[in-house]
């Protein structure tokens, strides 16, 4: 069985240990290492996982470290835990964005030592909060079988994984699945702004816009086997007022706009990267 560590304890690391927990993973198998108290005491508390402030404890403990820091805390992290424990045959799992297989395993390096540590690079989304995540993994060429295994089952806790076959397509999964939740958020708020303008109330314009969006994520998920514009094109009459509606959109560029929104989220996780 696995043992399990979360070097710190925010949206993420809450989100992983919900899923396992719920997935039957025994909270006594997971321990979280944070600096303030506040968030880990209320991840024990409720779902009766283990707690320290010492990041070197946690990593002692696990044969499975989760990295939940902040990006410019990462090395730094990765460097004290390398320096102080053996970590032979622990494998490390990083969630931060921006940090590489590389960075990571050069932080996690003694001087002295001849072999590179397993690091499975992680890019999840915010719905993993919900258990409707989707994760794209990629793993160094250090990391077993065994241990690709472990990984896949931490993230799919949370949600669906895919697995990549470069690092690069990190950046595209950034793209396309993690940064994506917020296209969606940025469309549903100018709805909600114009059905306000239109005279709804607040909290009728709210319902109309989420339930909509709800129900058509559904039928996508449930018409799995149709293509997504199929389904655009069964509630478009030509002629009728969802035509009208779409005609505008695609006058006004919205492929485009998608496509170079999404090409901006790329080049600046490679900047971030560097």
């Amino acid at each position: 069985m696995n043992k399990i560590a979360f070097i710190g304890a925010g949206n993420m690391a809450r989100a992983i240990i919900i899923g396992l927990v719920n997935s039957g993973v025994a909270a006594q198998n997971i321990m979280v290492a944070n600096p303030s108290e506040g968030k880990r005491l209320q991840l024990e508390q409720e779902f009766g996982v283990l707690q320290t402030s010492d990041n070197l404890k946690a990593s002692e403990f696990a044969n499975v470290i989760v990295l939940c820091v902040k990006p410019h805390f990462i090395e730094d992290v990765c460097s004290q835990i390398s320096q102080a424990i053996d970590i032979t045959g622990k494998l490390f799992i990083s969630v931060a964005a921006g940090t590489t297989v590389a960075q990571i395993q050069a932080a996690l390096t003694k001087e002295s030592a001849t072999e590179l540590a397993p690091v499975v690079r992680v890019m999840p989304n915010t719905p993993s909060q919900l258990g409707l995540g989707m994760s794209g993994l990629y793993p160094s060429k250090e990391v077993t079988a065994e241990q690709k295994e472990s990984a896949d089952t931490l993230m799919t806790a949370v949600g669906k994984v895919i697995w990549l076959e470069t690092e690069a397509k990190i950046n595209d999964v950034i793209a396309v699945a993690g940064s994506a939740p917020a296209y969606y958020f940025l469309f549903m708020e100018a709805m909600e702004k114009h059905a306000i303008t239109l005279g709804f109330s607040a909290e009728e314009s709210r319902m109309l816009v989420q339930q909509t969006a709800f129900g058509s994520a559904q039928m996508v998920v449930q018409n799995s086997d149709l293509e997504i514009s199929t389904l655009r094109g069964n509630v478009t009459s030509k002629g009728g007022t969802t035509h009208a509606a779409i005609e505008k959109f695609k006058e006004q560029g919205i492929d485009e706009m998608v496509k170079n929104s999404m090409n901006a989220a790329i080049a600046r996780a490679e900047e971030m990267a560097k």
